[in-house]
Formats: C-alpha cells, structure tokens, sequence
C-alpha cells in the first residue's frame, strides 16, 4: 500500500515551518574608510615605546550585531532596515583607528598578536554608541578610550563623541554620516596620542 502524495505533503508541513534560510542580504553591505591613509611602501620602525598597538574596543550588546541601530528613545532600541555592516563594527573602527592613527601620527600601529614584537603605547576602550538617533536626528559614534602609555601609572581615558546630521534615516544617508563621526573620533584620537 503506497501513502497518498496529500498525506505525504500534510506530513512535512509542519517541517517545513522549522527550515529557514534566512533573510534576504541587503544589495549592499556597509563599511568605514579611513580618510588619513598610509602611502604604500613606508617602512616604520618601532622604536621603544612608540609602536601603537590598537585592540578592538568592546561595544553593548546592541552593537554586538552587523546591524545598524537606531536609538529611537531614552530606552528603546530599533535598528535600521536595509542596512548591515560588512563586518562587526568594533572591528571596523579598530580598523579606521589604526590606519588614522599609522597616517597621522607617524607611530608604526599593530594589532594585539604583535603587541609582544615592540611592546609600547596600548590603546582599548569602548563604543558606547555607532548609529543613528532618532530623536536628534544625527549618526552619533561615542568612544571611550583607555591609553596606556607604559608603567603602573601611566593609564589615561578620555571620551571622544561625534554627530553628524542626517536629513533621511535610510542606509544610503546614514552609512556616510556614520563614516565621517567615526573619522571624526578617529581624528581626535590620533591627536591625543600624538607623535
């Protein structure tokens, strides 16, 4: 005796409801450029003590996601549709950091896996904030960055925050205002370390 093809179809559909493939990706995904960049072919020593080492800063759970979030409230969290990072935003920052800071600075910058090679200036921290809100109006990036210069005592912080306003709250708008915040700070941070 063979099963009806109904049954057979009625047997799976409630499987089917389990298996999910996912959201469609937007058409496009975001990233940050740095707008201070290196010139190929410079060599830099790492002298004692100036090689900077850039570690990803550790960022809420909110940014903790490829998304874009928008503060739509003091509590309230949204994020921005049709819009997603390339890759975590921590590490694109740690990234625009470190490119602003090797072209602006002059101080040779490595990643923590080198830090052993030339240990020197440590620079971590915290993105508070990377995305919209909604209330302002504005791309708000807020970094609160730790340095440590070398000895016990030698541990600075400081917060570095940037708006940038947007007139529409799509990520064809926002992926540049958040890229101009995010230099911004990048920009103030490289001067607080100076050369």
């Amino acid at each position: 005796m063979k099963p009806h093809p109904i049954l057979i179809a009625a047997a799976l559909l409630p499987l089917s409801a389990c298996v999910s493939f996912g959201e469609d990706p937007p058409a496009t995904l975001m990233t940050l450029s740095a707008d201070a960049t290196m010139p190929a072919g410079a060599a830099r020593p790492a002298r004692d003590g100036q090689a900077v080492t850039v570690i990803p800063p550790s960022v809420p759970q909110a940014l903790n996601v490829l998304r874009v979030p928008v503060q739509t409230g003091p509590t309230s969290v949204a994020y921005l549709k049709d819009a997603q990072w390339i890759e975590p935003p921590n590490r694109l920052f740690r990234n625009l950091l470190a490119e602003t800071i090797a072209a602006t600075t002059g101080r040779p910058v490595l990643d923590l896996r080198q830090y052993s090679l030339a240990p020197g200036i440590r620079l971590t921290g915290r993105l508070q904030r990377f995305g919209l809100d909604a209330t302002t109006r504005e791309a708000v990036v807020t970094y609160d960055a730790s340095l440590a210069r070398g000895g016990a005592d030698a541990l600075e912080t400081r917060r570095f925050e940037a708006r940038v306003p947007v007139t529409r709250e799509d990520a064809k708008t926002v992926a540049p205002a958040l890229n101009r915040a995010a230099n911004q700070v990048a920009g103030e941070v490289a001067q607080w370390i100076g050369a």
